[in-house]
């Protein structure tokens, strides 16, 4: 579809710029009222298609001309499409976390989410989790994490998806882990059904448009697809003789051969592959 612009006839439909950060801070000030009391200052919002993350927090990132300072919350647009609105949503709410850490409480060094951050995750409603899953440690510096099945979160959700809320335009190339992280996304599944599938599976047109699409839908509903646009290839294996190693205490990295038993000798816990 082609989109013509004349001067002086731009409707609200016409200007998918308005529409797209119109439609990302009502979601911000309906959460912002459910789950934090209207408590969260204002900030920034922003699409950034940044490598292996859905979103981002970056404190007093921006600055006025008069000499006033906002925060910025990042959304990554690459997910949304092969992404339920419900992950779209709590990846929103949990940059909102950190917002709030940011001005009410004490934020870990660096990305390390510690015990406050995980308290306040779990109080609105989001599990903290580094694997995203049931099980997965609560804090650490690369953190996923699910919706608690009758909490805040879900409830709020909910609500919001209930007054029409939508997302109305998408990223097209969506690269073969952003729908690997669709597929595998624990997505809650709310009495609004259209919360829990993948924005590919609701609009036919959509799907037509979106590269990947039709390997996404046919993995989803358990059928072999093998018409239509194609993921990229993954990335090929890693086959050198090194291995890297993490601490998750202080994120500090290392490299070595398969097999080492690395302690951090700050932390005094083991290094993870």
């Amino acid at each position: 579809m082609t989109i013509t612009f004349e001067p002086g006839s731009h409707s609200r439909a016409d200007r998918p710029t308005h529409v797209t950060y119109d439609e990302l801070q009502r979601a911000y000030d309906h959460f912002n009222e459910r789950l934090f009391g209207n408590g969260l200052p204002a900030c920034l919002i922003t699409l950034q298609r940044e490598k292996r993350t859905c979103g981002y927090f970056s404190a007093q990132r921006w600055a006025s001309m008069d000499g006033r300072t906002t925060d910025e919350i990042a959304m990554n647009p690459a997910y949304f499409a092969v992404t339920p609105i419900v992950e779209t949503m709590q990846t929103l709410v949990h940059e909102m976390v950190h917002l709030w850490q940011y001005h009410f409480g004490k934020p870990g060094r660096g990305r390390y989410h510690n015990g406050e951050w995980a308290n306040k995750m779990e109080a609105i409603g989001l599990m903290p989790s580094s694997t995203g899953k049931p099980g997965g440690a609560r804090t650490g510096d690369h953190m996923a994490d699910y919706a608690i099945e009758g909490g805040p979160f879900l409830a709020a959700c909910e609500e919001l998806l209930t007054q029409s809320f939508q997302i109305s335009w998408y990223d097209r190339f969506p690269a073969a882990d952003h729908i690997a992280h669709g597929l595998a996304s624990q997505a809650a599944q709310l009495s609004n059904s259209a919360a829990a599938a993948l924005p590919i599976q609701i609009s036919s047109s959509l799907a037509s448009m979106v590269r990947g699409a039709s390997t996404a839908i046919g993995q989803v509903s358990g059928e072999e697809t093998t018409t239509g646009p194609q993921p990229a290839p993954p990335a090929a294996a890693n086959r050198s003789n090194r291995v890297k190693y993490s601490c998750s205490g202080c994120g500090v990295n290392v490299w070595g051969k398969p097999g080492l038993n690395v302690v951090c000798g700050d932390c005094k816990v083991p290094f993870e592959v």
